[in-house]
């Protein structure tokens, strides 16, 4: 994993307090996870470190665009990222990652690797249904769109005519 190297946090050497930490997030990132839903990422994920004497309290807050197709017209667009995850870890005789906010580390750690995090976080962050904004605009002009339309059941016109039975109906009231 030398590609994540750059997500290693080393905290045995920081002092207590509050310590900042930035990262540059592209397609290359999502290829060592083997994730190709993305054609082109341009996210930025800053990383509030806050160490204590007996914690780690890690803030990440990301910010971009991911280029994905769009699920109706398959349409490349760019879908803006802005997300935040806050993450605790505490120190303990046994490794645990259980829990989504709350991590585990043995006694004697020194490093924390934050790559699966940040990974998650984004991925997490895209929804599940990917609409194109034109669409919910209107303004896109697509020949996948152009079918669908085209396919849409037609409006039937009420007719002149009704019943008479109902019309006799209708005079009882």
């Amino acid at each position: 994993m030398e590609q994540f190297k750059a997500f290693l946090i080393p905290f045995i050497g920081l002092k207590d307090g509050v310590h900042h930490f930035d990262f540059k997030i592209d397609n290359t990132f999502f290829e060592g996870f083997e994730f190709l839903d993305f054609q082109n990422a341009r996210v930025t994920v800053g990383l509030v470190f806050e160490k204590k004497p007996t914690l780690l309290t890690l803030n990440f807050n990301a910010k971009g665009t991911v280029t994905v197709p769009c699920d109706i017209t398959t349409e490349l667009f760019d879908l803006p990222i802005n997300t935040a995850f806050k993450l605790v870890v505490k120190f303990g005789s046994v490794e645990n990652h259980d829990d989504d906010e709350i991590v585990i580390l043995p006694h004697g750690s020194n490093e924390i690797q934050v790559a699966q995090y940040i990974y998650e976080m984004i991925v997490l962050s895209v929804p599940q249904k990917k609409v194109h904004p034109g669409i919910e605009a209107g303004t896109l002009k697509s020949d996948i769109l152009e079918k669908l339309k085209n396919m849409e059941p037609q409006k039937k016109i009420p007719s002149e005519e009704t019943d008479p039975r109902w019309d006799k109906l209708k005079d009882l009231l």
